[in-house]
């Protein structure tokens, strides 16, 4: 009864439908019969290409690959709150995607005879957040930035190679992280709901200092990817502040949105 009466709070506040956890279970069920991804194609990558991507390429492929239990059990604890039992489930499928992007990325590595990482400076540092969270406010913003952050770095890396089957796992992964964000926008805007006026006051400013740390060490990691995506560090901060003006105004329908 809570989630109802939030979801209608919040689909009131934004104008617009939001969708609850049952239309994205169907969503992952039916996204999962997509094949975007032809693997008879061989890879056709050059020496140069490979110096350039690899580095960034194995630290993502190794980011796509975790178990997400911690992330199941902060959204069991919360669906169990809020009454809204489907929304494990949602995340669940959702989590199995993103395996399945980690899944290709490895696939391809191992087409190219190179290695898959255990390590990762960028991805222990997240690991280790999600660790300590239980906090589906935190997670879910924190999942919002790792996606935008991926939009971008999936363009670049698009952009960076003429290999076909690379191209086309790229592709398939922006595919996915599109309804990605969506599919947690719409939960932080039911969280943020939920919040009293004074908590709703400050948050905006909060998520704006998450976004730019966060764009910040992932432009830092991954900028010469970026820069032979064609990015320079001013069109990526450009893009992440876009990202993140349309985030909160899709959760907060705040006009104020600004990025200081």
């Amino acid at each position: 009864m809570k989630f109802k009466v939030l979801l209608n709070k919040a689909i009131t506040k934004n104008f617009k439908i939001m969708n609850n956890s049952q239309y994205w279970i169907n969503h992952f069920r039916v996204n999962a019969q997509e094949k975007r991804v032809n693997w008879a194609l061989a890879p056709q990558i050059t020496d140069a290409e490979i110096a350039t991507i690899l580095a960034s390429l194995q630290a993502w492929q190794l980011g796509e690959t975790s178990e997400g239990k911690h992330l199941i059990a902060a959204a069991t604890k919360y669906a169990n709150h809020i009454g809204d039992p489907a929304y494990v489930g949602a995340v669940r499928l959702f989590i199995k995607e993103e395996q399945k992007h980690g899944n290709n990325l490895g696939t391809y590595l191992d087409l190219i005879n190179k290695p898959r990482i255990t390590k990762d400076w960028g991805d222990s540092l997240f690991r280790k957040i999600r660790y300590f969270n239980t906090s589906m406010e935190i997670w879910t913003l924190a999942v919002i930035i790792v996606e935008s952050t991926a939009q971008i770095f999936y363009q670049a890396l698009k952009d960076a190679t003429q290999c076909t089957l690379l191209k086309q796992i790229c592709t398939d992964i922006l595919v996915d992280e599109a309804y990605h964000i969506t599919f947690q926008t719409e939960r932080l805007a039911i969280i943020f709901e939920g919040k009293s006026t004074f908590s709703k006051s400050w948050r905006p400013a909060a998520y704006r200092y998450f976004f730019y740390a966060t764009a910040c060490l992932v432009w830092f990691a991954h900028k010469k990817l970026f820069k032979a995506g064609g990015l320079t560090i001013k069109r990526y901060f450009k893009k992440m502040h876009c990202k993140y003006v349309k985030t909160v105004k899709a959760i907060t329908h705040s006009q104020a949105a600004q990025w200081v």
